[in-house]
């Protein structure tokens, strides 16, 4: 139903800022829950962020809280997330991911999302 491409990845020094980007086709966003998730080597999956479908409501993971900012064109059917202040634990594959159900605003939770990303690499030096 969507294809979801994430780009932006890149290798960056603690305190710098990357953008990551999510580009989708097949269909348009509006009607879905977008999220972003991170998976560290030797590590599970966890939630980063996400928004509801019109951009109104968004939901961070505390680690990310205050550094990382989420966001979406729906016209242009792309989430980007802003990420700065950045860490060497920030260090993960970044994962795009969609949710279509329509009884939530914004989920944390990797189970429910429907359509995933290969994932864009970040890499944080010291």
């Amino acid at each position: 139903q969507v294809q979801l491409v994430e780009s932006g990845g890149g290798l960056v020094q603690a305190g710098g800022s990357l953008r990551v980007s999510c580009a989708a086709s097949g269909r348009t966003l509006e009607n879905y829950i977008m999220g972003w998730f991170r998976q560290a080597p030797g590590k599970e999956r966890e939630f980063v962020a996400a928004i509801s479908r019109s951009g109104g409501n968004t939901n961070y993971a505390d680690s990310v809280k205050g550094r990382f900012t989420i966001s979406r064109d729906n016209a242009k059917n792309t989430v980007n997330l802003q990420m700065n202040s950045l860490k060497p634990e920030d260090t993960a594959v970044y994962y795009c991911a969609a949710d279509r159900n329509v009884g939530r605003v914004t989920s944390r939770t990797g189970y429910e999302y429907d359509y995933w990303g290969q994932g864009t690499q970040v890499t944080v030096s010291s």
